[in-house]
């Protein structure tokens, strides 16, 4: 996994926030052998898609959760310490990722 400069900068997530990720982390991991299962059952594929739908949804909520604790912490510590611009443009690049 790629290292970025500001690497450093991460603040540990409480032990709340872990179970909440890992918990979203686990029902698409469900739903993503449910959509295995499908394939192998041979299932219409619109239902399929619908899943598939279902599962980009899912990650998407939680890379927007990741994002926002990271902008409300990570970044505006980075501004409170005088190198926010650095943080501010590694936010953007991985902005990009998200549309």
């Amino acid at each position: 996994m790629r290292r970025t400069f500001r690497a450093d900068a991460a603040r540990p997530r409480t032990s709340d926030e872990k179970h909440k990720i890992i918990n979203r982390l686990r029902r698409v991991e469900g739903q993503v052998r449910g959509v295995e299962k499908m394939i192998e059952d041979d299932r219409y594929c619109v239902d399929v898609l619908i899943q598939l739908s279902a599962i980009q949804a899912a990650l998407r909520k939680i890379g927007y959760s990741v994002l926002e604790r990271h902008t409300k912490s990570c970044v505006a510590k980075a501004i409170e310490e005088g190198h926010g611009d650095e943080q501010i443009n590694e936010l953007l690049n991985v902005l990009k990722h998200f549309q």
